[in-house]
């Protein structure tokens, strides 16, 4: 006897891989859920909750189908726009989401002053900013880590874009444009997962968002009336007095999103290298021993970073085991087929950096930190992806690395850190970033002083194993 057509459907459907239950529970636990699916299903699921549905995708296959095919997966990464014409549609008007050929013009304009060769401004400036802030370090001190990088690049990023000249209110400009991010991410989940807990004070978005866009229209009046500086906005600026830049208001759009893209997670990036260091006695001492001998060669001073051979290791290892950036949603805009899930207009994709590099297909042991393993794997870009792949890979990816690579030896240079014992540190993703959602509380040592590994407390473990079966209790270097 023939199968109905609709009970070949209903059979079609329970074989899918999809888990039935409440969004709210994934929005209360990302990186929870992406790791659920990844272990129940495999690389590609569904979670449906009351006929809404988000596909789930991890590793390099469907990564890249998702991260190339524009056509079909837009960038959506503020969903809430705002009206037409206002503050906020113009604040969220930026390559985060924009999308074909408008995306790659715009591209195109923005990318100047990411050029490998303005890198040569920013150094000396973030060696500054740096050696500013560790001028209140002491041996013996206990510091907050996560709020001390946060601080830190919350200057460095708000003078990058906006002016080393001004750096007071460009700061404050930074610190207005964060607020408005924090808001901006706790809102988007009720628009993008309706009947979840999270609030959503939309007039009150819409009031603060006008503030932030005036905010950045007297910058840009006053990078106008100096229109010399080395800062993103001001080489735009330039670009568009040439008559091939941006308007005032796509100028506002892509510096606003700008800084909302690099700050945080290039903090919480940083936050965790150091956290690694400090647990990992053996991967410090390597560090140190480089930084010592390109000291002696007289090198270091002149920020010769190509000659960073472990850094560049241990960053790479560190934005793989810990991502500052932990998935990121697509917009399905035409039906598609996506593996088994035939996806209808407006289905939200979501792809994660952190499952992927998590995947025991793609690396040895995932969960242990081994800056060395990057002396023999050279994965795919779309295998490992700390800034993204694809046509919206992030602008500032070689920006930040530069960034990160001078911080790391300028601070371990001077101090080593201890995690103080029995902390408790737990960690998941908010807004998308891995971040740490307690304070990462180190004590600082002298730059030569042994260090050893603190048992500490916190969900951290789920993300590394920070077992002693793969720790050196101390480092090797003498008191």
């Amino acid at each position: 006897m023939p199968v109905s057509n609709s009970a070949s459907t209903a059979s079609v459907a329970e074989r899918l891989p999809i888990t039935y239950g409440s969004l709210a529970q994934a929005v209360a636990d990302p990186l929870g859920a992406i790791r659920q699916q990844y272990e129940s299903h495999g690389p590609i699921s569904a979670w449906e909750d009351g006929g809404q549905r988000v596909v789930f995708v991890f590793g390099p296959e469907y990564n890249q189908r998702v991260l190339t095919d524009t056509e079909t997966f837009h960038s959506w990464f503020f969903p809430v726009r705002g009206p037409r014409g206002s503050a906020q549609r113009n604040l969220t008007s930026g390559l985060l989401n924009q999308n074909g050929a408008h995306h790659r013009e715009q591209r195109r304009i923005v990318m100047e002053p990411f050029q490998r060769r303005s890198f040569a401004a920013y150094g000396p400036r973030i060696v500054e900013m740096t050696e500013a802030m560790l001028h209140d370090w002491e041996p013996g001190q206990v510091r907050d880590l996560h709020a001390e990088m946060n601080r830190l690049l919350l200057r460095v990023t708000s003078s990058l874009l906006f002016g080393f000249d001004c750096p007071d209110l460009a700061f404050e400009l930074g610190e207005t444009i964060e607020r408005w991010g924090e808001m901006n991410h706790h809102m988007g989940l009720a628009a993008i997962i309706p009947h979840t807990s999270q609030s959503f004070d939309y007039d009150k978005l819409l009031t603060y968002a006008e503030h932030v866009e005036g905010k950045i229209k007297q910058m840009i009046q006053v990078r106008r009336a100096n229109p010399h500086g080395d800062d993103v906005l001001s080489i735009l600026l330039r670009s568009q007095a040439s008559g091939s830049g941006l308007s005032d208001e796509e100028l506002i759009g892509q510096t606003n999103l700008l800084f909302a893209a690099a700050h945080l997670t290039t903090a919480h990036s940083l936050t965790w290298t150091f956290f690694l260091l400090a647990q990992h006695p053996a991967e410090g001492d390597k560090l140190t021993q480089e930084l010592m001998e390109l000291e002696t060669s007289g090198e270091f001073e002149a920020f010769h970073l190509e000659k960073l051979a472990y850094t560049d290791r241990l960053l790479k290892e560190s934005l793989r085991i810990l991502p500052g950036s932990a998935y990121v949603q697509r917009l399905c805009v035409r039906p598609a087929q996506l593996g088994p899930f035939t996806l209808s207009r407006g289905t939200v994709v979501l792809f994660s950096q952190y499952m992927t590099h998590h995947m025991r297909e793609l690396y040895d042991e995932p969960e242990r930190f081994s800056p060395d393993r990057w002396l023999t794997i050279r994965p795919s870009p779309f295998a490992y992806l700390p800034f993204g792949a694809g046509p919206h890979n992030c602008l500032g990816g070689p920006l930040a690395t530069m960034l990160m690579k001078l911080v790391v030896p300028l601070v371990w240079r001077r101090f080593r850190m201890r995690v103080v014992p029995h902390s408790e540190i737990n960690a998941n993703a908010v807004a998308t970033m891995l971040a740490p959602l307690t304070p990462v509380r180190m004590q600082l040592l002298r730059a030569q002083e042994a260090l050893v590994r603190a048992e500490v407390t916190g969900n951290i473990h789920r993300y590394v194993d920070l077992s002693a079966s793969t720790l050196e209790g101390a480092s090797n270097l003498a008191t």
